[in-house]
Formats: C-alpha cells, structure tokens, sequence
C-alpha cells in the first residue's frame, strides 16, 4: 500500500533532498551493473566543500564477503555525481 506524502513530509527539505540524491545515486549504480534490489543501502553525509551524501551499494549477504560494493558520492547543491568508488 502506497503511503501518501502530507504537505509537511513535502516541506522537509533534508526529506526532498535526500529523495532526488538516492534517484540519482540509483539511476548511476543501474548503469554500472548494481542490481539494487538485492543492495543493502545506506547512507551517509560528510562535508568537503559543501555538503555531500555518500550512497553505498553492498550485498545483503555480507558475512564472510570482502569487497564488490559500490560508493557514489553526491553533492547536495545540485545533485552531481562527485565520485563513484569500488570496493576491493
């Protein structure tokens, strides 16, 4: 069941932002090979010259794996791709 997205869901910036950071940052991982439903995502942010959200694309399955995931670092003002890392 879908959820419906109130007026203040709609007026949270960081919500918002975050939204078209993940798109892209999904869209990217997508053309690179990642099958993103069988990613386990997470997030983070850091700042170096602005503010810039760090989208990691690892597998569900981690236990006893090393290395395979994928970083794609995106930049809040505009949300331009900064960086894309592999994992070793």
């Amino acid at each position: 069941m879908p959820a419906t997205l109130t007026a203040d869901v709609l007026q949270d910036d960081i919500a918002t932002s975050l939204a078209c950071i993940i798109a892209t940052a999904n869209k990217r991982a997508r053309e690179l090979g990642v099958d993103i439903a069988e990613s386990l995502i997470t997030i983070t942010q850091h700042r170096f010259d602005g503010l810039i959200w760090r989208v990691n694309y690892g597998p569900k399955e981690y236990v006893g794996r090393r290395g395979g995931d994928l970083i794609i670092e995106v930049d809040a003002s505009d949300t331009s791709i900064k960086q894309e890392l592999w994992g070793q």
